[in-house]
């Protein structure tokens, strides 16, 4: 059958009433003691700040993705949780330190940059012209490469206005709004064709052609539209360096480069490559007391891009899981069945921890009764689906009764949910038939302001909320643990809507 969307009030499910009070009143004493630890105890605050401003960005292949890693397994071992680091493979290790970008000519500004991650970067002060890419098909840009040798391209096309689009819809008027639209269409459609030959082609392939016509820099601009915030990705260059610049900063140099008004721009930017280095996750494990063969999972990756922190992709999920940890030992250290916590590397790289994992570990596929992922920031949960397994909604309907409503009365249940949004660590179970569970918050702002940015920081961490998610995650686990009913793998939707699963690529294994 389809799948099919319905969004359910909690209480149409659980029935009415205070839950919280009926949950109190049967003397619960788990779920007492998990709010007691969760809501009164809670130590997410302080988690949270370690990793975001202490560790801080968490690459893959980075030094700072190996700090985050050994800090949350001496945490583990520190609550008496057991953990270990398991390998999955190797990466292209790369450390980057200080930027600092400016404009020259013709004047002096100093200009908002970021280092695309495993760049190159400069021994020295590295100071060029700044031009236009110009590539409409192979023998234009075979013509204008030498011409662009020793000097900084532009190479995405400039945003006509900065202003998150609701200060637009809210303040302009409708002709001035239309008009704006028009002019973004006309840019994009205009640089589009002046790109032409490298219409279709990935961004690192094409840097990868600049770099080997000695250009002295990349310069790009990923607007996320919203105030100030850029996406900063990846640019593998050996020898130009690869820089990310603020809206307006990049807007500033591509109108001056149009307009013949003499742009020039220095960077000085530190890097270095480290080889060839070792990939894990971490896996922490509570053994199960009478079901030691079935696994409940919680999971949130842990590396993160570099623009920034972090914290909302994906540090307040790491955090938020570790905490629901802490509380589990606490609360439920004898469960029934098998705990286990995943913190993923490398899902920004195509979600390679949680799928080797998965890969390397048939039994735990075999034996899950349940998985729980979380990867978008900390408003609270507002969204919890069975993503597509049929039956799974009313194994979930009996785990969120127990859950006090001073938690549950936010959330809807999506019955029974599209198996969906594939570029999370989710996915890598749901392809291969083992049940989960989507824990989703807002997303609207997330996707605006703080996904791949340059503004996930720690300011962005909404600290009730995140206690309150992680108490959740804690309870549902409880719940899972203990039902006498195993999650059945009956699916909703038809067989051509079902997940497929990539395997790992080969050079994340063992090399």
């Amino acid at each position: 059958m389809h799948s099919r969307l319905v969004l359910l009030g909690l209480l149409t499910v659980a029935g009415t009433g205070s839950l919280a009070a009926q949950t109190f009143r049967n003397e619960d004493p788990v779920i007492r003691r998990m709010w007691d630890e969760g809501m009164d105890k809670s130590q997410a605050g302080a988690l949270a700040q370690v990793l975001m401003d202490s560790i801080g960005p968490r690459l893959a292949g980075s030094p700072g993705y190996d700090a985050a890693a050994n800090w949350i397994a001496a945490m583990y071992a520190k609550w008496g949780v057991t953990a270990r680091k398991e390998r999955y493979g190797t990466w292209k290790g790369w450390r980057w330190g200080a930027v600092h970008a400016d404009m020259i000519a013709p004047r002096v500004q100093t200009l908002n940059a970021h280092l695309l991650a495993w760049s190159a970067g400069t021994r020295r002060p590295v100071e060029g012209d700044v031009v236009v890419l110009q590539a409409a098909n192979k023998a234009e840009f075979d013509r204008w490469a030498p011409t662009a040798r020793g000097k900084f391209v532009l190479v995405n096309p400039p945003e006509y206005m900065c202003r998150a689009r609701q200060e637009l819809d809210r303040n302009a008027t409708p002709e001035t709004a239309a008009w704006v639209d028009t002019m973004r269409r006309t840019i994009r459609t205009e640089f589009g064709q002046r790109v032409g030959y490298f219409r279709g082609d990935s961004a690192p392939n094409m840097m990868s052609k600049l770099d080997s016509a000695g250009v002295a820099g990349i310069l790009t601009s990923n607007w996320s539209g919203g105030w100030g915030a850029t996406r900063v990705f990846s640019a593998p260059t050996q020898r130009a360096v690869a820089v990310d610049l603020s809206c307006e900063d990049y807007g500033l140099l591509y109108r001056l480069a149009a307009n013949n008004q003499g742009p020039r721009f220095r960077v000085s930017a530190e890097s270095r490559e480290l080889g060839e280095v070792p990939q894990f996750n971490v896996i922490a494990e509570i053994k199960g007391s009478e079901k030691a063969n079935e696994y409940v999972l919680l999971g949130a990756h842990l590396d993160s891009w570099h623009g920034a922190t972090g914290a909302m992709d994906n540090g307040t999920g790491t955090i938020m899981m570790l905490e629901a940890m802490r509380i589990i030992k606490a609360a439920y250290p004898n469960p029934k069945r098998t705990i286990l916590v995943g913190h993923w590397g490398a899902e920004e790289q195509g979600l390679i921890g949680s799928g080797a994992f998965a890969e390397d570990h048939p039994e735990v596929l075999e034996g899950m009764q349940a998985s729980f992922n979380q990867d978008n920031g900390t408003w609270r949960i507002e969204v919890v689906q069975p993503y597509g397994y049929l039956k799974g909604t009313g194994n979930l309907a009996r785990w969120l009764a127990i859950v006090p409503l001073d938690i549950t009365k936010h959330l809807r249940l999506a019955v029974p949910g599209e198996m969906e949004n594939t570029g999370s660590d989710h996915s890598s179970f749901l392809c291969r038939g083992a049940p989960g569970f989507r824990l989703q918050s807002a997303y609207d702002e997330y996707r605006q302001y703080t996904w791949h940015t340059t503004l996930d920081t720690y300011d962005k961490v909404v600290l009730p909320d995140l206690k309150n998610n992680a108490t959740l995650a804690a309870m549902l686990v409880y719940a899972a643990s203990e039902d006498p009913e195993k999650v059945s793998r009956e699916q909703a939707t038809r067989e051509g809507q079902q997940m497929r699963c990539s395997p790992v690529a080969r050079q994340w294994r063992e090399r």
